[in-house]
């Protein structure tokens, strides 16, 4: 089991150093992925058709590029049960720097393991935005590889996940995590 990490690249806006973005298609187990990389890392990872996944159209396919490259075999590795934890570099697209930090508070989420808004919302010492948590995970760009499936209810009830419940069930039942194990 591959153990390394990674951290979210922290800037109110996108760094124009970290150059164009480009994408390609992933076919997951759990349906079809659009990943985007810059040249500084991993933009976005999305199931297609979820929720707030920006248009990606304009973007130019380049499915030999380094990081969509290394991003695949990390994915593959995942879903072959190789990996719970990513290296891949990440370079999310868009976020306000609260958004960045919950996110940035997801990667602390051990595989196998859930918790909950409210616990999300202590870790980072905003313990009254629970509600401003929720939104900000719900618009991780960075779906599986920032872990915002493993964030649940208070009581345990799986709640909404951008690429849908189905998926986000699917994920916490590969990583072996009950939904009402909660851990904070």
């Amino acid at each position: 089991m591959k153990t390394s990490t990674t951290s979210i690249k922290q800037s109110k806006n996108r760094n124009p150093a970290s150059g164009p973005i480009v994408r390609c298609s992933w076919a997951s187990p759990l349906g079809p992925m659009t990943l985007a990389a810059t040249s500084q890392g991993l933009a976005g990872a999305w199931f297609n058709g979820q929720k707030h996944m920006p248009a990606t159209e304009a973007w130019p396919e380049q499915s030999d590029h380094p990081v969509l490259l290394q991003a695949q075999v990390q994915l593959g590795e995942y879903f072959a049960g190789e990996r719970h934890l990513f290296d891949v570099p990440l370079d999310p697209l868009g976020g306000t720097v609260f958004q960045q930090q919950v996110w940035q508070a997801l990667l602390a989420i051990p595989a196998g393991s859930t918790t909950s808004y409210g616990a999300l919302a202590q870790r980072i010492g905003r313990p009254a935005a629970v509600r401003a948590v929720g939104a900000a995970v719900g618009r991780n760009p960075l779906t599986i590889l920032v872990p915002c499936h493993r964030v649940v209810g208070a009581d345990g009830s799986l709640t909404g996940y951008a690429g849908g419940l189905e998926r986000k069930t699917a994920l916490l039942q590969r990583e072996q995590a009950p939904a009402a194990t909660i851990s904070a």
